[in-house]
C-alpha cells in the first residue's frame, strides 16, 4: 500500500463483468479530475494466442489437460507485482496491451492475439487502476494484495459469470459455445485454487444475482438483464460505511447481513458511484497532502552566487 501513489484494483473472473465496473470508474476519475493509469491483467500473460496454443498442447501430452490463463504459470506475476511495487514507490512502471480482437488490432496496429511492445506508464498520474484475473492473488512466492490499496471484486453467481462468458466469446471473439465450454472446464482447478480465493482478499465484493432461471448456462439464449438481477455488495470491513445513507440513496436496497446491502442490479451503476467515489476522494486527497509535505530537496549555492 502506498500514501504517494495509490493503487485500485479490480479483480474477476473470465466473464464477470470487470470491463464495465472500469468503466463507471473511467467515469468517476473523468467526473473528479483524477488522472489515471490504467493496466489490464491481459498484458501480463506469459505467452501470446498462438503460443498459448502450442503450450497447451505441450502440457496436455504430459497429462496436465487443466493448464490455463487462471494459473500463475501462464503468467507474468512477478512482473506485475514489480510493477504494483514500483508504482507505490516512484509513480512510475511499464506496461502493454494484449490484442483480443480485429478491432483492436486496427487500433494498436498489430494482429489479434498478440501484445504491443512494452511502454512506460503516463506521467504525473494519480493513481493506478488495474483490472484483470489476479490483482489480489496471494501465493507463497507472490502477494499483490497487499499493494493494493482499495481491491475491488466483481463476482457474479458461478452460471451467470458462465452465461456473460460464452455469450461474449461467442458473440464478440468468435469461439464456439463448445470451444468455450472446453475453456471454463480446463480452467475449473485454477480457478478454485487461484481465482477464489482472492475474493477473501478484496475490501469490497459486488456479485450479481439473477431472478430467473439460469440452471443450464449452456443453453441460456440470453445474458439476465439488470432488472432480471440483484446485487449483493459486501464490505470486508463495515466500520464507517453509512449504510442509512446508501438504503436512503438506493430505492428497493436493504441489509441482508452487517456487512452486506443488496441492491437492484440496475442500480448497480449507482451503488458503485455513491460508494466508491467518496473511497477515491480519500485515497487522492490522501495522497496530494503526503507530497505537498514532502521535503523539497536542497539546492547547493555556489560560492560565487554567496
Amino acid at each position: 500500500m502506498s500514501t504517494l501513489h495509490p493503487i485500485i484494483s479490480v479483480t474477476g473472473s473470465s466473464g464477470a463483468g470487470t470491463t464495465s465496473v472500469r468503466q463507471t470508474f473511467a467515469q468517476i476519475f473523468r467526473r473528479e479530475g483524477i488522472e489515471a493509469a490504467f493496466i489490464e491483467g491481459d498484458a501480463f500473460h506469459r505467452y501470446d494466442r498462438a503460443e498459448m496454443q502450442r503450450v497447451m498442447l505441450a502440457e496436455t501430452q504430459t497429462g496436465n489437460s487443466n493448464f490455463s490463463h487462471f494459473g500463475p504459470e501462464a503468467n507474468i506475476l512477478d512482473s506485475l507485482e514489480n510493477l504494483f511495487h514500483s508504482y507505490s514507490e516512484t509513480g512510475t512502471g511499464q506496461t502493454r496491451h494484449y490484442i483480443h480482437d480485429d478491432e483492436e488490432a486496427a487500433l494498436f496496429g498489430s494482429a489479434p492475439g498478440t501484445f504491443t511492445p512494452w511502454s512506460p506508464l503516463p506521467d504525473a498520474t494519480d493513481l493506478l487502476f488495474y483490472e484483470g484475473l489476479h490483482g489480489a492473488i496471494v501465493t507463497e512466492t507472490l502477494d499483490l494484495a497487499r499493494h493494493a490499496d482499495l481491491k475491488i471484486g466483481v463476482v457474479p453467481v458461478i452460471n451467470l459469470e458462465w452465461i456473460q462468458k460464452i455469450h461474449r466469446d461467442r458473440d464478440t471473439r468468435g469461439y464456439s459455445t463448445e470451444a468455450v465450454t472446453d475453456t471454463i472446464l480446463r480452467r475449473m482447478p485454477d480457478y478454485i485454487r487461484f481465482i477464489c480465493p482472492q475474493f477473501t482478499e478484496t475490501d469490497i465484493n459486488f456479485q450479481r444475482v439473477p431472478t430467473v432461471d439460469t440452471s443450464n448456462p449452456f443453453i441460456a439464449r440470453w445474458i439476465p438483464t439488470a432488472d432480471e438481477s440483484m446485487v449483493v455488495i459486501r464490505f470486508r470491513n463495515p466500520r464507517g460505511i453509512d449504510f442509512p445513507y446508501l438504503l436512503s440513496m438506493i430505492p428497493d436496497s436493504f441489509m441482508s447481513r452487517a456487512n452486506s446491502i443488496v441492491i437492484p442490479g440496475a442500480k448497480l451503476d449507482l451503488g458503485m458511484q455513491l460508494i466508491l467515489t467518496p473511497m477515491i476522494l480519500q485515497l487522492v486527497e490522501r495522497s496530494r497532502r503526503a507530497q505537498r509535505s514532502r521535503p523539497r530537496p536542497r539546492v547547493a549555492i555556489s560560492e560565487g552566487a554567496k
